[in-house]
């Protein structure tokens, strides 16, 4: 059976190309100058097409721009809803952090809380993402409960 594709399953497919291509960054800022980008910063690139500046010198600015991006951040939770952990909770509004859940992810594994545990490797993150993007292209397909 063929699922439809949803804007949400193609943004999370794209960025498993842009990983692909580019490289994923896991360290300070966003992006780095020779095009590897964060996990968050490779889904707003698949979004907008573009990697501002600032992914490169200001994270709290990246970080906003990534936040008001309301189709990034549907990939992001829909990410963040395919990881074997709960997102953390934002002290300040209370609700779940996706963007820091999926960070955290992919740089420090906490799943089994042994200490010799490895982050995710390029192509598991890649493996994650393109789960996600099945589960969204999923959830679209289902048909409404109420539906005739």
């Amino acid at each position: 059976m063929n699922l439809p594709r949803t804007s949400t399953g193609t943004i999370l497919r794209t960025t498993a190309h842009i990983l692909n291509y580019y490289g994923l960054h896991t360290g300070a800022q966003f992006a780095t100058i020779d095009g590897r980008l964060d996990i968050c910063a490779a889904i707003f690139r698949a979004v907008t097409g573009r990697t501002p500046n600032c992914f490169l010198t200001d994270e709290d600015t990246a970080l906003l721009q990534i936040q008001v991006c309301e189709p990034a951040m549907d990939a992001i939770r829909m990410l963040s809803a395919v990881l074997p952990t709960l997102p953390p909770t934002d002290p300040g509004t209370g609700t779940d952090d996706h963007i820091e859940h999926i960070c955290h992810w992919v740089t420090k594994p906490v799943w089994t809380g042994n200490a010799d545990d490895q982050p995710p490797t390029t192509p598991e993150v890649i493996g994650a993402i393109l789960r996600a993007a099945q589960a969204a292209d999923t959830f679209t397909a289902a048909p409404h409960r109420n539906a005739a």
